[in-house]
Order: structure tokens, then C-alpha cells, then sequence
């Protein structure tokens, strides 16, 4: 049976989209040209959901950011670097215009470099913010599509699909990462896996299937996966094992199969090289990026992390039922289970109450064949225990420290908490499961018949098809209204019309903490080069730089800046208290060759 036969065949099933299309007849020679309207309804809900859910991070745009000043801010910049260099400088890309005269600077963290595209659209300070917090709903939207999207490739139904998208793309746990674009941008991961499942004709429900393979779907699975490592390492580097996992496993089992059957399984030449052709992709974007944060450690040795902020950022147990604080229905009341967490922002790691408890049902009752129940299960309590770090067993060896000593890179992932993203999203597949089989139980009922052979009086399957959708969104609901959150949303202070005055290199002063965060964001006013700059680690320039100018202005500060090339220090008194430059308007520069000019409560030393 061909793919085209197979798609056209009538069924009685509705679980997977792979088996009756939304909006389409079960039969006929067109089907497979009717538009389905399932996924633009699941593509706008899920956009509605992200600006519900989210808000109010799209009442002020250009003014507020959600979480707060510290992160958010260097990634807003990121964000805007990436565009204006690929539009304007891309062979600086890497070199950005921060920590002068450092280089590779934009490798200091995660670089978000797959938003470039939208980092194109305007300019300047307020586009910056705008774009951010656009970008913080639509990845919110992808989160809940691609999750919704790969619990229907894997059997679910709409109602099950739904509640694991919600589940996944709004678990409480992500609230305490709303500082954290790198790390909600996740919705890469269920789209990749659900375009790779769809393209080799797999489901949890119904296996491999060859009639249903899809090359095209297949490639697409392995840019998606691609794109999904270049918004960062922190949660791409994961997703990069298991696809390696995953891949020797099919062929493992596929050789098996050959072996056992003496006859080779239908797999298809395209199928074969899309596979391989995405997977150069994959793999050439995965290693180049790696090359880079590679060249970043060996400028910058410091900048190598050891095992000891990994078990200084590994949760206890009761982590996994911990809140945040941001989260509406759970902050309150779990506030004092978070006093005894040592770091709540990584440790709080609660994936939902509701979605636990349909998981847990979900082994008992599904949709899915128990075999493969089974193997979510036991994926969800390997994750568990891998999210445990250090805390497993006294020292988590064997366990995440396990890997972080033999698996290349993952030293550099410091906090296990963050396995919580395929924590949750096999809960949230365990739990479409479980929807998945209420939903179609009353259909296996019949009404009744009188003897002549007219209808008669309903059976209790017709009455529960007519309850049972409201029964269904119970569960519906109950996922939403753990995804409401209480995130702040702080006003962002605007950069300095000094800032625009001053030639480049500048040094922004008081320098050095988080407010270097703001300044980074304030470069986006065409991107003037600064010292300034803060990431994981300090590079050895920079922490001179610091020693050398606490005391400015004074003849050795003013020399050591002109040695370096900065033209132009902008000094905000009014972020200045507390700091070493306290007071820095009533300092003389008489003598030291240089000019000062007040603009707006800002000052502009010119060097």
C-alpha cells in the first residue's frame, strides 16, 4: 500500500492528526488538497493563550520588560546585536560592541542568535524592547503549538493535545525563568521532535508505520532542531544527545528487525536522504557554535565551569513540588517550602499539580500501548533524577555529574533543574494520553434500539458523549489557570542623551554589576563600542579596567583610559550611590586634559 492509498483509507479513529486531518473528510480522491484548519485554529490559540498568560507583557512594550533589569536586558540587547550585525557587520558578529577591546564577546553567553531575523526589524532603544517582549509572547505561542503539535504526531486527540501543550508551554516552573529568554525558548524542541516523528511515520500509538513516511517532514524536524541549538547551549545541548540517542536507537532497532525478519524493513532512499542531509545541518550548526564557545574558554580560561556550581545549583526533591513565586494559583501558598531551597530561582521546579496527576493516571489509563506508557514513565523518572544533580545519592555520581565528566560540553550546563523541560514535557504526553482515552470512551457505546427497529432511549454512552466535553475541560482549565502568573514587570530606564553625544570606545560609569546589563541595552542607539559589559565571567581587561578607574577622574585613571582607546567616559550620578563614584560631579578636572559637559543629569568626559 502506497503513502497516497494509505492517507485515503477510511477510519474510524481520530486520535492523530496522521489519521483524519481537521476539517477534511475521512475519504475521497481530494482530501489530501482541503485545507485543515486544526493547526490555524492551534496556531491562533496558542497565540491568544501567550498574550492571556503572559500579560501584561504587551500592555507597555516600549517601556517595561518582563522579570526584571538584570538578564532580560542583556538579552533584549542580544537580541538587537544580531540583526544589526548581520544587516551591517556580519563579520563582526561575534565581536559585538561590548567589554572593549575584548573579542568574541557575543559568545560571553547564550547568544539567542536564531532571533537574529527579528532582531533585523527597527532600530534603536525602544525597538529593542519592543521586539523583546513580542519575542517573550511568540515563544511562549511556539512552546504551547509545538507541544500540542507532537502529542497529536504521537496519538493524542485535540483535547489531549491541548492540555499538553498548556501543560508544557505554561508549567509553573517557567515562571521563575521569566528573566530567561534562552531558557523558554523551548518550543523548538516539541516542533523538532514532532516534524522528525511525523517525517518517519512513528507514533506512540500505532509504532512505525512506512505508508506514512515523510521525507519533506523529515528535514524539516532537523532545521527546526538546528535553529533550536542557535538560541543557546543552556537547553540546545540536551536536545543534541538525545537526537544522538535516538538515532542509534532506530538503527539499532532497525537492524534488529533485519536481522530477525531476514528481510530489510521499508525505510525509502529520500527518507534516508533527508535524514542525512538534515543531520549535516544539525550537525555542522551544532559544531561550528561549539567552536566558538570553545575559542571564548581559550581567550578566557576563567570562563571554564566546574563542578562546583553544579551541585551549588542542584535541587533537593521537594523542589519538584515547589513553585515559584511569580506562579498566581501555587507563589502564595508554597512560599515556605521556597525558604528552604537554597536558590528558589533554579530549585522552585514544579511542572503543575494538575499535569501530575493526570500523568500519574495516565500509566493506569491511555491511549498509548503499555510498552510505551511504560517508557514515559521511565523517562520521566530518569529526568527526575538527572534534574537532582548532585543532591542524587549524596554526590549525584553516577547521575548529572556523571555526564558533565564524560559528555563534551555539558560541564558547562550548571543547573540540572533545567532538565525539568523534558520532565514536564513527558508528563504533559502522559497526560494527553490519559485525556486522549476519556475522550473516546463514550464513543465506543451504542444507543439503543426497539424492537421495530427504531430508535430508542439513550444508553449511558449517548449521555456521556454529550458530558463528557465538559468533563474535558476541567483539566483544560485546571492547566490554564496554573499558567497565570504574577510576573513584574519593571519600567526600563532610557539611556542618557549623553550616551548619544559621547565618541566611542566609552566607559558608562558607575561601572560594573547588573547595571552594566542596562548600558549593554542602551548601545542599541547605534551601537557605540563600551567597556562595559557583565557575563558568567570577567575577562582580564575588564577586571583591570575596574581596578584602574575607581578613583576616576584623576591623572592615572584618564592615562590607563586613553592607553586602551576609550575616548569618552558618561558618568550617571544618579546611579552613582554606594558605589566609588559617589559624588563623581563635584570631582575637579582641572589639570588632567580632558573636558566635561553636563547633558540631562549625565556627564561627558571627553578624553
Amino acid at each position: 500500500m502506497n503513502a497516497r492509498s494509505a492517507d485515503a483509507r477510511p477510519t474510524t479513529e481520530s486520535a492523530s492528526p496522521e489519521q483524519t486531518p481537521a476539517g477534511a473528510s475521512p475519504s475521497g480522491p481530494d482530501r489530501r488538497r482541503r485545507p485543515r484548519p486544526e493547526w490555524v485554529v492551534a496556531a491562533l490559540a496558542s497565540l491568544l493563550l501567550a498574550v492571556v498568560l503572559t500579560w501584561p507583557t504587551l500592555r507597555h512594550p516600549a517601556t517595561t520588560i518582563p522579570g526584571d533589569l538584570g538578564d532580560p536586558t542583556l538579552q533584549a540587547w542580544q537580541v538587537a546585536w544580531a540583526g544589526h550585525a548581520l544587516l551591517n557587520e556580519p563579520l563582526n558578529l561575534w565581536h559585538s560592541n561590548t567589554f572593549y577591546p575584548e573579542r568574541y564577546t557575543y559568545a560571553y553567553s547564550d547568544t539567542l542568535l536564531g532571533y537574529a531575523p527579528i532582531g533585523m526589524l527597527g532600530s534603536g532603544f525602544e525597538a529593542a524592547l519592543v521586539r523583546y517582549n513580542v519575542l517573550y509572547v511568540l515563544l511562549h505561542a511556539l512552546a504551547c503549538f509545538g507541544a500540542y503539535a507532537l502529542a497529536r504526531q504521537l496519538g493524542a486527540n485535540r483535547w489531549g493535545g491541548a492540555v499538553a501543550g498548556i501543560a508544557w508551554a505554561f508549567a509553573p516552573w517557567r515562571l521563575a525563568h521569566s528573566g530567561h529568554l534562552n531558557i523558554l525558548s523551548s518550543g523548538g524542541i516539541a516542533l523538532s521532535l514532532a516534524m522528525l516523528a511525523r517525517g518517519h511515520g512513528w507514533s506512540m500509538r500505532h509504532g512505525y508505520r512506512p505508508e506514512r513516511r515523510r521525507p519533506g517532514w523529515a528535514l524539516a524536524g532537523w532545521l527546526v532542531a538546528a535553529w533550536q541549538v542557535t538560541l543557546g547551549f543552556g537547553i540546545g545541548l540536551p536536545l543534541v544527545y538525545f537526537l544522538l540517542a535516538a538515532v542509534l536507537v532506530a538503527a539499532g532497532g532497525y537492524g534488529w528487525s533485519w536481522w530477525r525478519r531476514r528481510e530489510r524493513p521499508p525505510f525509502g532512499r529520500r527518507l534516508l536522504l533527508a535524514d542525512l542531509a538534515g543531520g549535516a545541518v544539525f550537525g555542522t550548526v551544532t559544531l561550528l557554535l561549539g567552536l566558538v564557545f570553545l575559542r571564548v574558554v581559550d581567550l578566557n580560561p576563567q570562563a571554564q565551569r566546574t563542578l562546583d556550581w553544579t551541585k551549588m545549583f542542584s535541587p533537593p526533591l521537594m523542589g519538584f513540588l515547589t513553585a515559584p513565586a511569580d506562579s498566581w494559583m501555587w507563589g502564595e501558598r508554597h512560599a515556605a517550602a521556597r525558604e528552604q531551597l537554597s536558590w528558589p530561582p533554579e530549585m522552585a521546579l514544579l511542572p503543575g499539580m494538575t499535569v501530575l496527576g493526570l500523568a500519574a493516571a495516565g500509566l493506569i489509563v491511555s491511549a498509548y500501548p503499555l510498552r510505551r506508557r511504560i517508557a514515559l514513565g521511565l523517562g520521566v523518572l530518569g529526568t527526575v533524577l538527572l534534574g537532582l544533580g548532585a543532591t542524587l545519592g549524596g554526590d549525584g555520581d553516577p547521575g548529572y555529574l556523571t555526564l558533565s565528566t564524560h559528555l563534551p560540553g555539558w560541564d558547562a550546563l550548571r543547573t540540572p533543574g533545567r532538565m525539568m523541560h523534558w520532565t514536564s514535557l513527558l508528563l504533559a504526553l502522559l497526560a494527553a494520553g490519559l485525556v486522549t482515552a476519556l475522550a473516546e470512551s463514550p464513543g465506543r457505546h451504542t444507543q439503543a434500539t426497539a424492537p421495530d427497529g427504531s430508535p430508542g432511549r439513550h444508553t449511558p454512552g449517548r449521555i456521556a458523549r454529550i458530558l463528557m466535553p465538559l468533563l474535558l475541560l476541567v483539566p483544560l482549565g485546571l492547566v490554564t489557570a496554573e499558567g497565570v502568573n504574577t510576573t513584574p514587570h519593571p519600567t526600563v530606564p532610557t539611556p542618557p542623551a549623553a550616551m548619544r553625544a559621547a565618541p566611542e570606545p566609552i566607559l558608562v560609569l558607575p561601572a560594573g554589576g547588573v547595571g552594566d546589563l542596562t548600558y549593554m541595552l542602551w548601545t542599541t542607539e547605534g551601537f557605540p563600542r563600551v567597556t562595559n559589559g557583565l557575563a558568567g565571567f570577567e575577562p582580564v581587561s575588564q577586571a583591570q579596567t575596574k581596578a584602574a578607574i575607581a578613583s576616576f577622574p584623576d591623572p592615572g585613571s584618564v592615562a590607563y583610559l586613553r592607553g586602551i582607546g576609550v575616548r569618552s567616559v558618561v558618568a550617571v550620578p544618579g546611579r552613582a550611590a554606594g558605589t566609588p563614584w559617589e559624588g563623581i560631579e563635584t570631582r575637579p578636572v582641572d589639570g588632567l586634559g580632558i573636558t566635561r559637559e553636563e547633558l540631562d543629569g549625565a556627564l561627558v568626559y571627553r578624553l
